[in-house]
């Protein structure tokens, strides 16, 4: 079968496109012969060995994934061979075929098409973690989502104003600000060309915003923090802008506010009941309507590392798909 091929860690021109040997599930697997595969930040960190984990070279890259079962590995019931899916593995999600473990492969909404199918689950998935079981985000409080035109931003502007919070939209530019607006944010911020502390306080009349949702880091983090309320908790999503922040920490102090760290592809794999109930939340949303995940742009396979450049200089809205 065909696979993108991580080699040796570099930037996205470094991925190359080879064949690789047929993949056998073991036990609790699931082969699925894959239709698309979503992009998220991270694979652009992983492939130049710059995320928390590092693969064994040569790897494939990819973690989002939507397809149609092949084979059934010993000890899976839930599935059939021939059966539409989508699922998640920590790699090996752009190439003809992947082995995903089967608590977290789940049968495809027929109303869902396959590219929906490989931008859903790591982006709402991540996001209604973050909201919903480390923010305790509830009804009424203010949210403030950072790099909120991402992949994962974007879910957490939509899911936080279904849940029923006030919604602040942070990003870099009007344009992709507006695509928030169209997701249910109800005000804005530019910081290319707005003081973040400043804008956050004005907008909650002082108060500032109940929960913050990170995923970029870098130069902002200190200045949203700056701006929380009073038992306030911030999220640590991830680190889009490749600086890890230092939080002085009389901050939190000063505000009894909480450092909330977020890492859900952990908890998916640890605590797979929990991700099961929450995943079936958001099936459910999707099915009402509720739920509409933004699709960028859809390239071939031989041109993920085009993709990933796209990615790599901030130029994606939404959700970048690989399709097979």
């Amino acid at each position: 079968m065909k696979a993108i091929r991580c080699n040796a860690y570099g930037p996205p021109s470094s991925l190359v496109l080879e064949d690789v040997d047929p993949l056998k599930p073991k036990a609790k697997q699931v082969l699925v012969e894959v239709k698309a595969c979503g992009l998220n930040f991270p694979d652009t960190l992983i492939i130049q060995g710059l995320y928390q984990f590092k693969p064994e070279l040569p790897f494939t890259p990819g973690s989002d994934v939507a397809g149609i079962v092949k084979e059934l590995g010993e000890e899976v019931s839930h599935l059939k061979v021939g059966q539409e899916v989508f699922g998640f593995v920590a790699h090996g999600g752009l190439a003809e075929e992947v082995l995903v473990p089967a608590n977290a492969c789940f049968p495809k909404p027929s109303q869902m098409n396959f590219p929906t199918a490989a931008s859903f689950l790591m982006a709402y998935g991540t996001s209604y973690h973050a909201l919903k079981d480390r923010g305790r985000l509830v009804a009424g409080e203010t949210l403030l989502v950072l790099g909120a035109s991402g992949g994962v931003g974007l879910a957490a502007v939509e899911l936080g104003k279904l849940m029923g919070a006030k919604v602040i939209a942070a990003a870099s530019t009007d344009d992709k600000l507006a695509l928030c607006q169209e997701y249910g944010a109800d005000q804005t911020i530019n910081y290319s060309t707005q003081d973040l502390k400043t804008t956050i306080k004005e907008l909650t009349e002082g108060k500032g915003a109940d929960v913050i949702y990170d995923p970029v880091g870098g130069m902002f983090s200190e200045a949203a923090f700056r701006g929380v309320a009073r038992n306030g908790r911030y999220l640590v999503v991830g680190f889009a802008a490749g600086d890890i922040p230092k939080i002085p920490l009389n901050l939190p102090l000063l505000k009894e506010a909480a450092i909330v760290g977020v890492f859900w592809g952990a908890f998916a794999m640890k605590n797979a009941k929990a991700n099961m109930q929450n995943t079936m939340s958001l099936m459910q949303w999707y099915a009402e309507g509720k739920l509409k995940p933004y699709i960028h742009a859809v390239y071939d396979l031989k041109n993920t590392s085009n993709a990933l450049e796209e990615m790599i200089n901030r130029k994606v809205r939404g959700k970048l798909i690989v399709q097979v």
